[in-house]
């Protein structure tokens, strides 16, 4: 792309700025001198107008259009308009009275070609209607009728009543009045004008361009010189100096390059020993992210030699670490224990927090006991020390594998999902609890659920429900239920990796803001199993 250079521009600039005054000043001119014009020849024929209607005697006028003969008097009143308009330069000078359809002539003076006869009709001008109604009556309305004709150009009409002696309107006095050569005169007037303001901007303009060029050409070039110079001399460490002395915000800006270039190396400098930091946290998240992943099952299948049951996990942080966390384990041979929970908040605190939930629930859990005892003394033990007040939700259950009945318990955690065998899947409305380490000796409620062979259970956090698209939707429910039906698959792998793709398919671009944690297990029974 061609650049153009500051110098251009300004005469570009100056050129343009030139034309919009000349064209404003022109418009202006025009406007007010037409305006000028108008309001003079206006007020000429409503003086005309005036002055003939005091002359005539308004009696006299119905008798002359009913009887359609004239008189001494009606000679002597058309000889009075004859030398008014002679004396004044009017085009036309008539006495009418209007009807709805036309008018009707009782006077016109006669010293031009076209002049109308006694009791002649004729149809009116455009506007003409509306402008005699306006003048015919007891008190006329002062209404001036401007026209353009093609033979005499603009034509200013005024119209008057003349009165009888009871003082009722009994026709009206019309002028017109020829505006010739306003065209000529608005073109030439424009033109010197014109040619005067072009004549002072070119002079304004040189003078303007030779203190541009002085005063902020030539310095901003010396500015981009020392600008490209910048780089080399933070590699060289070498004196940066700008010597610009124009005594206004340029000079001032000189003087920030100097600035910037010191504070600049010590920004490197302060930037080279953050980025080695932050080169360190990121090996620490990383090794944080790693220790995290191991700590959750994540070799499938995990227990290769049971063919009672198939289970599969899945756990994407929001961030290089979570708060979210599943867990199974064999408790002891018929019994396999089932974890799903949210630790509060996001990162290193939720992480740590999690790390700790985890290894309590599944210590206690091997120890013996219903879901809800294992619960209640978990929550104990986080409370103790819970300064940063931070609580996780849990779903445990217990599943006997020999009778499939599962026992679980929920600390205020997502609703889990059932599938029976050759059905749909379907919320299980258990009874929530509160959530651990929210406050101490909260009593947990166990319930029951019996398992077929065949059945699935599908268990997830708030982040797959909640997962939300460009215009704040949250996948929700429905959707996942939806999404659960749609797949035909009975392989615990794949149901999760569908309901990851829907949840993919309906946020598209738009970021993650939680942990997406989900779990599915497949129930076979104790027949299957050899």
């Amino acid at each position: 792309m061609r650049k153009h250079k500051l110098g251009s521009k300004a005469i570009t600039a100056v050129c343009i700025f030139s034309l919009l005054i000349v064209l404003a000043t022109c418009i202006t001119v025009v406007m007010k001198y037409k305006k000028d014009i108008i309001a003079r020849y206006s007020d000429l024929a409503v003086s005309y107008t005036k002055i003939v209607s005091e002359y005539i005697d308004g009696d006299k006028v119905p008798a002359y259009v009913q009887t359609l003969k004239t008189d001494d008097y009606y000679e002597q009143v058309k000889n009075f308009l004859n030398i008014m308009q002679k004396d004044s330069d009017l085009k036309y000078l008539y006495v009418f009275i209007p009807q709805e359809d036309d008018l009707i002539y009782v006077w016109d003076a006669d010293l031009i070609e076209g002049y109308q006869e006694l009791g002649a009709h004729e149809k009116y001008m455009e506007g003409g209607k509306e402008a005699s109604f306006a003048a015919f009556s007891k008190n006329p309305t002062k209404k001036i009728l401007i026209t353009k004709d093609e033979m005499y150009g603009y034509i200013v009409s005024a119209f008057y009543p003349v009165f009888d002696s009871n003082g009722e309107p009994i026709a009206l006095v019309g002028v017109d009045f020829s505006m010739p050569g306003i065209s000529q005169s608005i073109m030439s007037f424009v033109l010197t004008v014109t040619v005067n303001i072009i004549g002072v901007i070119v002079l304004l303009s040189t003078l303007y361009y030779v203190y541009v060029r002085h005063n902020i050409i030539h310095p901003i070039g010396i500015l981009n010189k020392a600008s490209k110079e910048l780089v080399s001399n933070l590699e060289k460490e070498e004196e940066f100096c700008v010597s610009i002395t124009t005594g206004d915000e340029i000079e001032e800006l000189a003087q920030s390059f100097v600035q910037m270039n010191q504070e600049v190396k010590e920004y490197i400098q302060k930037l080279s020993i953050v980025t080695a930091e932050k080169e360190r946290i990121g090996t620490e998240l990383n090794l944080a992210t790693q220790i995290q992943a191991s700590m959750l099952p994540c070799i499938f299948p995990p227990f290769p030699d049971r063919t009672d049951f198939d289970i599969y996990a899945s756990m994407k942080p929001a961030k290089e670490v979570g708060g979210d966390f599943y867990d199974f384990f064999l408790i002891d041979h018929n019994h396999l224990g089932i974890v799903m929970a949210d630790v509060s908040g996001k990162g290193v605190p939720a992480a740590l927090f999690m790390v700790i939930a985890k290894t309590l629930i599944k210590n206690r859990s091997l120890m013996g006991g219903r879901p809800s005892e294992i619960l209640e003394f978990v929550n104990n033990q986080l409370c103790e020390g819970n300064d940063a007040q931070m609580f996780v939700t849990v779903w445990l259950g217990i599943l006997d594998l020999d009778t499939g009945i599962l026992c679980a318990s929920n600390a205020g955690h997502e609703y889990p999902i059932i599938k029976k065998a050759g059905g749909n899947y379907e919320l299980v409305k258990d009874k929530h609890g509160f959530v651990l380490a929210g406050m101490e000796d909260v009593v947990y409620k166990d319930y029951e659920l019996e398992l077929k062979p065949g059945d699935m259970l599908y268990l997830y956090t708030d982040g797959v429900v909640e997962a939300t698209d460009d215009s704040d939707c949250l996948f929700g429910v429905e959707r996942l239920l939806d999404t659960l039906n749609e797949n035909v698959s009975e392989d615990c792998r794949q149901v999760l990796e569908h309901v990851m793709e829907g949840i993919h398919h309906f946020v598209k671009d738009a970021p993650q803001f939680d942990d997406i944690t989900m779990l599915c297990m497949k129930y076979f029974g104790k027949d299957l199993y050899k």
